[in-house]
């Protein structure tokens, strides 16, 4: 007699109430942190800030917007790394019209894989293929946010003096910390044995959790990190040139973006104090609980200007005209992006097995079994790299930050 099959479980989707509210708290935090916490941490004046952005030239606000084209064009490579056979203009629309849909909801990033997933389904891409793309991304993403303050505390204490003991000590153990998670991510990468002791490692630590909530046996970080080592490998052994380059572009050109608004709004800072600055901000954009870390961002990075010697006036108002380009700005981008894709030619996607999406376990290190049971978990393991090259296409991964944003790209 046969066990009956146990009911399918519906994944739980927040209600359209909810994301109406999330939307407009969220809306309503970072207007409230801008229109007052801005200019009150900052220790300036919103009359102030006009006074010092109306004397930008409107030349000059032309010539920055260059500037942003050529960062999200960087990032294109990343896409077209993590995406095999996705051009660099739908790498493009895929970018944009994700950063506009995660700047204008808080916890944006779901809400841009899902446009991302929309989008490169219609061009054609497998399930499998989009969300490995988007994994991929959102690693690179996350080590990137990680380098990225390492590099400025080095920058940092190569040039600025009289640091203070606190921000010394909190900058040696972001550090170590940075570079802890780093060397845990390469090792994972690199060694199936490191990738098993470390979803071991964190079931252990979360199984009292899971069994408390009633999940244990639904859960198991072994399986999703050796799922997850193979499809990021699978990537990265042809695209990691490609995926590293992108977003080295991408901050770089950023970051002569961020030195300009400041170089315009006349802060003369240090090199080293500019670059720890930015990457604060570009740090903090990952932030959720406003549409793209807005607000937090610039109310962060403002601070951080003024603190480290920065007239406030001028500081506030180099970092606003430097989120005008990096937040307001991709909204009207990623409406062109969305026309674009609307225009573009579409491509019947393939038939994706369920199996392919479900986290593979490793074969190895399990108790034995008869040859009935080694037999049937054969027949539905699907490696990361058995989708038919045929059938996969670029990678799009914006959205969210995120990172990211994908994630969407790391603005």
């Amino acid at each position: 007699m046969s066990t009956p099959a146990a009911p399918r479980t519906v994944p739980h989707r927040p209600s359209r109430l909810r994301q109406v509210t999330r939307m407009v708290l969220g809306l309503g935090l970072a207007a409230s942190l801008l229109v007052w916490g801005l200019p009150y941490f900052a220790k300036t004046s919103w009359a102030e800030v006009f006074t010092v952005l109306g004397s930008v030239p409107l030349a000059t606000a032309a010539g920055l917007m260059l500037l942003v084209l050529m960062g999200l064009w960087s990032y294109t490579f990343t896409l077209t790394g993590s995406l095999h056979g996705l051009r660099h203009y739908q790498a493009l629309i895929v970018n944009v019209a994700g950063s506009a849909v995660g700047n204008l909801l808080p916890g944006g990033g779901a809400a841009g894989l899902a446009a991302t997933y929309t989008i490169c389904r219609s061009w054609g891409f497998s399930r499998r293929d989009i969300s490995t793309s988007a994994i991929v991304t959102g690693v690179w993403n996350v080590m990137a946010r990680i380098v990225l303050p390492v590099i400025a505390i080095v920058g940092l204490f190569s040039g600025a003096e009289n640091i203070p003991r606190a921000l010394a000590d909190a900058a040696l153990a972001a550090t170590i910390s940075g570079v802890a998670i780093i060397a845990v991510f390469v090792s994972v990468l690199a060694s199936e044995r490191a990738a098993l002791v470390v979803g071991q490692g964190i079931d252990k630590v979360i199984r009292p959790l899971t069994h408390r909530s009633g999940r244990g046996s639904a859960m198991s970080v072994r399986a999703l990190v050796i799922d997850l080592r193979a499809r990021i490998n699978d990537i990265v052994r042809t695209g990691w040139l490609k995926l590293t380059l992108g977003l080295v572009g991408y901050f770089t050109v950023y970051f002569v973006l961020f030195v300009l608004c400041l170089r315009i709004t006349d802060v003369d800072m240090f090199y080293g104090q500019a670059f720890a600055a930015y990457a604060i901000g570009r740090l903090l954009t990952a932030v959720g609980v406003t549409p793209g870390g807005l607000g937090v961002t610039e109310l962060a990075t403002a601070a951080a200007l003024v603190a480290w010697g920065a007239h406030p006036a001028n500081a506030t108002a180099a970092v606003v005209l430097f989120s005008v380009y990096t937040h307001l700005m991709e909204i009207p981008l990623g409406a062109i992006g969305w026309l674009a894709w609307l225009a573009s030619p579409k491509k019947e996607p393939p038939e994706d097995h369920p199996e392919e999406e479900a986290p593979v376990d490793h074969p190895e290190e399990e108790a034995p079994q008869d040859d009935s049971e080694k037999e049937a978990p054969a027949a539905t393991e699907t490696p990361a790299s058995s989708a038919s090259p045929a059938t996969t296409s670029p990678d799009g991964g914006p959205g969210a930050s995120g990172p990211g944003r994908p994630p969407r790209h790391p603005g």
